[in-house]
């Protein structure tokens, strides 16, 4: 009604399975990020840096998915 109030957050088991896969992403991320800085050998590097730039698209991928989900319109069911 009032855009100002913020709506309650979805919780079917779609924004659920969102959420979820979003958390798995940032850990992913993390963990490609940490590999990186530790890699030396310039094969391993270039093959982190695939591996993080595939994850940030997969991160952004999801986070637009979740933002579209959270801002559509309720569906209601007519009644009679």
């Amino acid at each position: 009604m009032f855009p100002f109030f913020k709506q309650e957050p979805q919780t079917d088991e779609n924004y659920q399975t969102l959420l979820d896969n979003l958390t798995q992403t940032m850990n992913s991320l993390h963990l490609a990020y940490q590999n990186f800085e530790n890699a030396t050998d310039p094969e391993l590097i270039d093959s982190y840096i695939y591996e993080v730039n595939a994850i940030q698209m997969r991160y952004k991928f999801l986070l637009c998915r979740l933002k579209s989900y959270e801002t559509a319109e309720p569906l209601y069911e007519s009644k009679g």
